[in-house]
């Protein structure tokens, strides 16, 4: 049976090679669309690894005050990305001790736990063969195309909505802290003439990717597109064109 010494260790080669593949796969896309992945944007960047009934392994920029006793911190780099990786348990924070994950893994719960309000990814790994290296490189590589995809998205979302570009970025922001009601709110306001915007803004938890998919698709998805003529300015998109982008690795909620 692995020891605590052990199992840290091998938390922090996972994370180290989730962010390696992430870096590496960013590195193939242009420097706009890596500007705007979240993980590589500045500032702290703190990794927990709390275990409740399941190993939640979520990354954050919110603040979690100095480590005490009997809390660990390691720390790590790759290609300048750096954090912190700090340990949680309920030894360390009681209330973990109070969380049911017999239906599943309880991500708000442990959120609410930490204190946390925005993620930049939320995983839950199997301890073990889950912790491997081929595992975290399928789990960083499917993060980065998924933080692409949005960027890309955003970019013409953006491109098409001159003058309202403050508000677009504002729900770039919100994608990536994991504010998924904000995240359809500000797309219901970005166009409010789409029922199903409309819809998913009314909805508890929206899928994020469904509603930025909804919107690009209402500013005239990704191709060739032009405002209609007239002095009036432009009134809506004409033959749409619905995106395809690749969807981040399954066992994870952002």
């Amino acid at each position: 049976m692995a020891t605590p010494e052990q199992m840290r260790e091998a938390v922090a080669r996972y994370v180290e090679e989730i962010h390696r593949a992430y870096v590496a796969q960013a590195l193939t896309f242009p420097a706009a669309v890596r500007g705007r992945m979240p993980l590589l944007a500045p500032g702290p960047l703190t990794v927990a690894a709390v275990g409740a009934r399941n190993l939640h392994v979520l990354a954050t920029r919110d603040p979690l005050g100095p480590v005490r006793e009997p809390e660990v911190e390691l720390f790590g780099a790759v290609e300048g990305l750096e954090w912190g990786l700090r340990f949680f348990d309920p030894v360390v924070l009681p209330e973990l001790g109070l969380i049911d994950e017999t239906d599943g893994p309880a991500f708000g719960a442990v959120r609410h736990a930490l204190g946390i309000g925005t993620v930049v990814y939320h995983f839950v790994a199997s301890p073990g063969s889950g912790l491997s290296a081929h595992a975290a490189a399928h789990v960083g590589t499917g993060l980065a195309g998924g933080h692409s995809a949005a960027a890309r998205d955003f970019e013409t979302i953006r491109s098409r909505l001159r003058g309202r570009e403050e508000l677009v970025d504002e729900m770039a922001g919100a994608a990536a802290a994991g504010l998924v009601r904000a995240h359809a709110l500000l797309a219901a306001v970005l166009a409010p003439r789409s029922q199903a915007l409309a819809a998913f803004a009314q909805e508890a938890r929206p899928d994020p990717e469904q509603v930025r998919r909804e919107l690009l698709t209402a500013v005239g998805g990704r191709k060739q597109w032009a405002p209609p003529s007239g002095p009036s300015g432009p009134s809506g998109p004409s033959s749409p064109s619905g995106p395809s982008s690749p969807s981040g690795p399954s066992e994870r909620e952002s």
